[in-house]
């Protein structure tokens, strides 16, 4: 299944963070970020708890807002006032995968990954629900499109939240800790299906703390650290002689 990629092809950014700043109150969350991501590049995001790392990534579809700065996605300022149409529309293109799934326990799993292309995008209900059909082969899970959530593990349920991200046909898609709320054995399965994206194209940003995934397929990794983005390397350079000391530090303690 080829990625589909959408935007002005001479634009190299699909992403732009410039001078981020968010706090909850008195309390500075993201501290004058600056970054960009390239389309097809897969960055990963690392960093210690608390550091800011899943509030940057809700930033990127607006999920959360931020007290100044902006970010651009294909030359838009996300954070731009708009219409909830339009916004709808906006966060349509950048899929996003939850730590917890997040699906509605209502509805089968093929209604899931189908229902937003036919409400957002207007796809014929039959096109959508073949296209679901699809994507759950993509994900190995063509066996349970009419089951419900509390039916599938961890793992299958996280596959089918990739699947329905996928459906929308998102440029980009962003990643918040996939594999948190997994069982060890499960954690697999779900990076097997990210790897399978990064090595068709896809733009991805990952928080995560699967070091191992962020050697294999990461382009870049930021580093992140009380709200500030410490040290962006490829992951070899990262991995074997970072350069800020408080990555030194979060690499040590990894390996201890």
């Amino acid at each position: 299944m080829s990625i589909p990629v959408s935007g002005s092809q001479d634009d190299a950014q699909a992403i732009r963070l410039h001078e981020v700043c968010k706090s909850y109150g008195h309390y500075q969350v993201l501290k004058n970020i600056n970054a960009e991501v390239s389309r097809g590049e897969v960055v990963v995001i690392c960093g210690p708890s608390g550091s800011g790392k899943s509030t940057l990534i809700r930033t990127i579809n607006r999920l959360e807002e931020i007290n100044s700065g902006s970010i651009n996605f294909e030359g838009q300022n996300i954070h731009a006032p708009m219409a909830s149409g339009a916004l709808n529309r906006l966060r349509s293109r950048i899929g996003f995968v939850f730590q917890n799934f997040n699906l509605f326990p209502h509805l089968s799993v093929i209604d899931n990954i189908s229902m937003s292309p036919i409400r957002i995008k207007g796809v014929p209900a039959n096109v959508a629900r073949d296209k679901a059909t699809k994507l759950l082969h993509r994900v190995g899970l063509a066996d349970k499109a009419n089951a419900y959530p509390a039916q599938l593990s961890g793992g299958q349920q996280q596959r089918v939240a990739i699947a329905r991200a996928l459906a929308m046909e998102p440029p980009v898609m962003l990643f918040d800790e996939p594999t948190s709320a997994l069982d060890p054995e499960m954690v697999g399965e779900v990076l097997s299906v990210m790897k399978s994206l990064a090595a068709e194209g896809m733009t991805m940003l990952c928080v995560t703390h699967e070091m191992g995934f962020a050697r294999d397929v990461a382009d870049r990794i930021w580093f992140i650290d009380a709200g500030e983005i410490l040290e962006t390397a490829p992951p070899e350079e990262f991995f074997k002689n970072p350069q800020h000391p408080r990555a030194q530090r979060f690499l040590s303690d990894l390996r201890h």
